[in-house]
């Protein structure tokens, strides 16, 4: 018995590497619901790519995230979606003794080989972004050569 530790207390014996995987299992077992983690504490948020015929299509999950918060770049083939939040809401009729405020930044790259930059289109509907990435038209490499 003397070697139970209660979760969350055996940090400094854990095996380094593994620390995001005992998290989760924390969380798991832990009673309250309310200090489970947010998604956003990992610094992170879902995409998904799909290949099709001519264009990529990436989705990305960001639940209350306002476009003017998304900041979509592509540079040599490397899409870079980012988004920053700060929430600072400001309220001067009430007298606070404690108030807390949130800033938060992720940003995600996905690298796309044959992306053209031209023609990307992006729009945010439901939390749910969308991007759609043209492909650049394959070109024939292939050469005769002739036989001396």
């Amino acid at each position: 018995m003397a070697n139970l530790v209660p979760f969350g207390k055996n940090k400094g014996l854990r095996p380094r590497g593994f620390e995001d995987f005992y998290d989760v299992l924390d969380d798991f077992f832990n009673d309250s619901w309310l200090t489970g983690r947010n998604p956003s504490y990992y610094g992170s948020f879902k995409v998904d790519v799909q290949d099709h015929e001519n264009k990529y299509v990436v989705e990305a999950e960001l639940p209350g995230v306002e476009k003017e918060e998304i900041d979509i770049n592509i540079n040599d083939g490397r899409l870079s979606i980012a988004i920053k939040r700060e929430e600072n809401k400001e309220d001067k009729s009430k007298n606070y003794i404690h108030k807390e405020r949130r800033f938060c930044s992720m940003e995600r790259n996905i690298y796309l080989e044959d992306a053209k930059s031209e023609e990307i289109k992006a729009k945010l509907e439901n939390g749910v972004l969308v991007v759609d990435v043209p492909k650049k038209e394959k070109e024939d490499r292939t050469r005769k050569i002739d036989i001396e």
